[in-house]
């Protein structure tokens, strides 16, 4: 059974030196939360044989490369790692950011929960490092080696930043969980813009750019590959069920079995509980075998769903950029029109001054929303092209593990069904004739054990002559009678007369 149990490393596990451990509750009042403790103690070598899984990582690791010297650890809660997911969205606009774990409301403090929160806290953050478009954002660095109070100031300054800014985004809505959707800015000049972009969106009189048709491709793309996968994945966990339902299923017809056998006798009462025990192996393989279904295709489908989810994310990233940049060309234009006729109206070259003044800065905020929309579109291709290609190698890797697994579980089911059959059918011949043998020897025994004065063959005495038997009489013979057929002469020997010379029968 290790081959069926034994698990395809991912890439991520490949970044064995940074850690999420140790998970403390704390209670602080009406405040209760989970804090984690993140390490980061990269190898003292780089490149060399990893003395852990004995291979060589034939990929380069960028980040150990940047960052050989660093060594941390940290306490950090969910909400800091919500922080950092929204800002590597921020930083890195347009890039495929690994999933968070999703918010939970409820039993989010019980150990199975907590420990598997780590998990998947430590499987973001490994993929976060070896993401070739997010391993050198300076909000991964802040995360794993600011103390708290810088860390804390860190949030604070980003805060303050995507308020100015207009906050038009929220990453974290895609996680659910309440206060998931903050679409306003809370001061005036983001209010502004927002308003700004918004009257964009609604017009959709959006810039144009020659990359249009093969964003909208992509887009169309997928929303296709999400209706099939999530088909799929719905199949692939109903499959789970049913093996579970097998699984109890076949624990239920070994039990009965097993009861049955032992209300019978020694042989037959054997025979069943045999067929019970093997019954209950098979159980417990069946059961077996639905984790593993769980693990290697249900589970990798479910978190390819999430990551068709990020690459949603990052094309409504780009649509942001776009918007933005849309929004202040259309600013640029209405100050333009201002400026001319104020140019043209006498007595307000004040107003004129500081109209050109805006305007110069609004031209200056469009080259840099430019830059950022064109940066931004190119890192989508990027990350598109490369969700292609991963995602088609593991697809592959997935399908044909869940192929080897299905082969090799039914290779030992069809193994234990193969032991029972010679050990149902040991003893049934010689248990038959045996049967015989049993039956010949107490009759035997029986008579034998009759007594003396019953007779027997030998001293029974000769029996009475039987009475003698009356002999028909022959037929008689009339005159008026015509000679018998040939048929009626087959039934001459079944047809008896009577006498006519016994006496007192006389006519």
């Amino acid at each position: 059974m290790n081959s069926i149990t034994s698990t395809r490393p991912r890439p991520e596990d490949t970044i064995d030196y940074i850690t999420v451990s140790d998970p403390v509750i704390h209670a602080e009042g009406i405040n209760k939360f989970t804090s984690y403790r993140v390490d980061c103690r990269p190898p003292n070598t780089y490149g060399i044989q990893d003395s852990t899984n004995g291979n060589t990582n034939d990929a380069p690791d960028l980040f150990l490369q940047n960052n050989q010297s660093l060594y941390s650890s940290v306490l950090r809660r969910y909400s800091d790692f919500l922080w950092l997911y929204e800002r590597l969205h921020k930083e890195r606009a347009g890039a495929i950011v690994p999933h968070l774990p999703e918010k939970q409301a409820v039993g989010k403090f019980s150990p199975e929960f907590v420990e598997e929160r780590r998990r998947a806290l430590e499987r973001f953050l490994r993929r976060v490092v070896i993401h070739p478009e997010l391993f050198d954002a300076n909000c991964l660095l802040t995360f794993l080696r600011a103390d708290d109070v810088t860390f804390q100031h860190a949030k604070n300054v980003s805060q303050q930043v995507d308020s100015s800014n207009g906050g038009n985004f929220d990453a974290s809505a895609s996680l659910g969980g309440a206060g998931a959707f903050n679409l306003t800015p809370k001061n005036a000049s983001g209010i502004k813009k927002w308003f700004s972009e918004a009257k964009t969106t609604f017009s959709g009189d959006l810039v144009t750019s020659p990359d249009d048709d093969l964003f909208d491709e992509i887009e169309r793309y997928i929303e296709a590959l999400a209706i099939q996968m999530k088909r799929v994945s719905s199949q692939a966990t109903g499959m789970v069920r049913k093996s579970k339902e097998l699984a109890n299923g076949m624990f239920e017809f070994g039990l009965a079995f097993h009861q049955l056998g032992q209300s019978e006798g020694e042989a037959l009462g054997k025979k069943l509980e045999l067929m019970g025990g093997t019954a209950d192996t098979l159980s417990a393989m069946a059961s077996s075998h639905a984790d593993q279904e769980w693990k290697k295709l249900d589970e990798p489908f479910k978190d390819y769903l999430k990551t068709i989810q990020a690459v949603k994310l990052a094309l409504a990233r780009r649509h942001d950029k776009r918007v933005s940049y849309t929004a202040l060309l259309h600013e640029i234009q209405t100050r333009e029109g201002n400026l001319h006729r104020l140019r043209m109206t006498p007595g307000s070259e004040g107003k004129a001054y500081s109209t050109e003044m805006s305007l110069q800065r609004y031209q200056a905020s469009a080259e840099v929303a430019r830059e950022e929309y064109a940066e931004c579109s190119q890192r989508v291709l990027r990350e598109v092209d490369r969700f292609k290609r991963e995602k088609a190698e593991e697809m592959k890797l997935v399908v044909l593990e869940f192929i080897m697994l299905e082969i090799s579980v039914n290779r030992e089911m069809e193994k234990v069904w193969g032991e029972l059959v010679p050990k149902l059918e040991e003893g049934s011949a010689e248990g038959f004739n045996g049967r015989e043998n049993a039956t010949g020897n107490s009759m035997w025994q029986q008579q034998q054990q009759q007594p003396q004065n019953q007779p027997t063959m030998v001293n029974m005495p000769p029996s009475q002559p039987p009475p003698p038997v009356p002999t028909m009489p022959s037929q008689p013979m009339y005159s008026n009678v015509p000679a018998p057929s040939v048929s009626e002469s087959l039934m001459e020997s079944s047809i008896q007369y009577r006498d006519n010379n016994l006496p007192g029968l006389g006519l």
